[in-house]
């Protein structure tokens, strides 16, 4: 059985509100140096990920706006090349992208929710 679409987009909402949550008062510097913020923050980029890569071609194509293939990308970069993760890269995902990214699930969210 698949899984509805609607319970990926609350995955991809819950997982943007916890990284907000974890870093609303750090810095860039205390980012780089609290491992257990980088560990939560970097985990919840992989469940945005995997929940993006879940969803069924019909729905990415119905939001087409929306950049698939990078959030996926993203989660493949965490899953696979742990080690080498770029921190200055993850930061400024978090404050150029995250909160566009954020504005269109939420847009998605109240056309679908019902």
């Amino acid at each position: 059985m698949k899984r509805d679409m609607r319970l990926y987009v609350q995955d991809i909402l819950e997982s943007i509100e916890a990284i907000e949550e974890y870093m609303q008062t750090l810095t860039e510097e205390e980012f780089y140096e609290n491992r257990q913020v980088q560990d939560a923050v970097l985990r919840r980029f992989e469940i945005i990920g995997e929940a993006a890569k879940k969803m069924d071609e019909d729905f990415r194509g119905k939001y087409a706006d929306i950049p698939w293939k990078k959030i996926a990308g993203m989660r493949d970069v965490l899953i696979h090349e742990y080690f080498g993760v770029n921190l200055k890269r993850v930061w400024l995902i978090i404050k150029r992208d995250l909160p566009e990214l954020e504005l269109n699930f939420l847009r998605i969210w109240e056309e679908i929710k019902d």
